[in-house]
């Protein structure tokens, strides 16, 4: 009669089989270690520092920042020109950036390669030199504004005051939009604008019915990215007008630096509502995209 004697050291297949997709989950788990690291110190600390110091006063815990800033003329005059350059340039930008990524596909690939590789390089000039750059062009005394005046094409555009904000702050979303949206129009087949026309639809009428309702998710996504790139900034702004321009990001800088008087617990306090209200705009549009799967 033989038996058979088993290893000790022998681990059932099943075990064995249930216990590999473990390890490989725990390792690329490890792998995102750094990532973590880097989000709570550069990203979670900051904010909770933010948050707890927009709390504080000389007596303690109080909520009489947010009142001071929520009942002060001022404060709300730097929200409402925020919002509105930031909620202009974006929808400008957006309609912008769509009909460029749209012609874009349509043209050959060494001038598309070109366009999209002087995008990218576009996409880096922001700052200080744009603002230097746009003085010299368009300012009071730049060399195309001299011009539009002796042909009589310019009369009261200003580039220091919200018009001129609303320009510059268009020209560096339109990289951005463009980066963004131009992968997102893979989505849409040719096929499908050759069939709308075959069934009778024009141009016009293919867009609206086939085109936006497949690109709204992109479309949204796209213009909650710009809007959040253009609340945030800052030095662009602060170099045109010299900080005299009253927005949100310039006031917080003010307040922090101690330009006039140094209030840093103020200058959180504002940092916290402007992050809340980019989080209702991004929930916002997240709402507006379930309603927009749930419709399909």
């Amino acid at each position: 009669m033989k038996t058979t004697l088993s290893s000790p050291l022998s681990v059932p297949v099943g075990v064995t089989t249930a216990r590999a997709p473990r390890l490989r989950y725990w390792r690329a788990a490890l792998l995102l270690t750094p990532m973590f690291a880097m989000l709570l110190l550069f990203c979670l600390a900051p904010m909770g520092w933010v948050v707890i110091h927009s709390l504080q006063s000389d007596d303690g815990l109080t909520l009489g920042h947010f009142k001071e800033i929520l009942g002060s003329p001022f404060y709300l005059q730097a929200f409402d020109n925020s919002l509105r350059i930031s909620l202009y340039s974006s929808v400008i930008g957006l309609l912008v950036t769509l009909a460029g990524a749209a012609s874009l596909r349509r043209v050959e690939s060494r001038l598309k390669n070109a366009v999209v590789a002087f995008i990218n390089m576009t996409s880096n000039l922001s700052g200080v030199p744009l603002a230097f750059a746009f003085i010299i062009i368009v300012g009071t005394n730049g060399a195309l504004t001299l011009l539009f005046r002796q042909w009589g094409w310019l009369d009261d555009f200003h580039l220091y005051s919200r018009s001129g904000l609303i320009l510059l702050y268009t020209y560096f979303q339109l990289p951005l939009g463009l980066l963004l949206l131009y992968p997102a129009l893979d989505a849409l087949d040719d096929h499908w604008q050759e069939a709308a026309s075959l069934l009778g639809a024009n141009h016009w009428a293919y867009w609206r019915h086939v085109g936006l309702p497949v690109l709204a998710p992109a479309l949204l996504g796209t213009f909650i990215l710009l809007f959040a790139n253009a609340m945030g900034a800052y030095a662009t702004a602060f170099a045109l007008t010299a900080g005299n321009f009253n927005l949100v990001t310039v006031r917080i800088a003010s307040l922090v630096s101690g330009n006039v008087y140094l209030e840093p617990n103020m200058a959180a306090a504002l940092s916290v509502l402007l992050v809340a209200l980019l989080a209702l705009v991004t929930a916002m549009n997240q709402w507006l995209l379930k309603r927009s799967y749930h419709a399909r």
